[in-house]
């Protein structure tokens, strides 16, 4: 199996990021095999395309809640990783408080 597991929706709280808030947080390394995703499809046009990477971040966004790593952008890039054999990504990771509080990103 590629993810952890596959879901249908978010099971966390809403926690109100806009992409600039995303693009401060540092990519990190994510086993894909670590990952729960958000959402059980995709659309092939948008994974097979030959500039996947156009639009938006380049980094897959992933929550971390409760102990667990949710996908929740970027599947299509962790599938195409996959395809090529590779087993982890580089994603921007939110951590999340239980209440849905953003946690502040780790110092590195």
């Amino acid at each position: 199996m590629i993810f952890k597991s596959v879901g249908e929706r978010r099971p966390y709280p809403e926690h109100g990021m806009e992409l600039s808030g995303w693009t401060g947080l540092p990519p990190r390394t994510v086993r894909l095999d670590q990952l729960t995703t958000t959402r059980a499809m995709l659309d092939l046009n948008t994974l097979l395309s030959e500039d996947s990477t156009f639009y938006g971040d380049l980094f897959p966004h992933v929550v971390a809640w409760r102990g667990e790593l949710y996908l929740e952008n970027g599947m299509h890039r962790a599938l195409r990783s996959a395809l090529h054999g590779r087993t982890v990504i580089h994603a921007r990771i939110l951590e999340l408080a239980d209440d849905g509080t953003p946690l502040p990103p780790p110092v590195r």
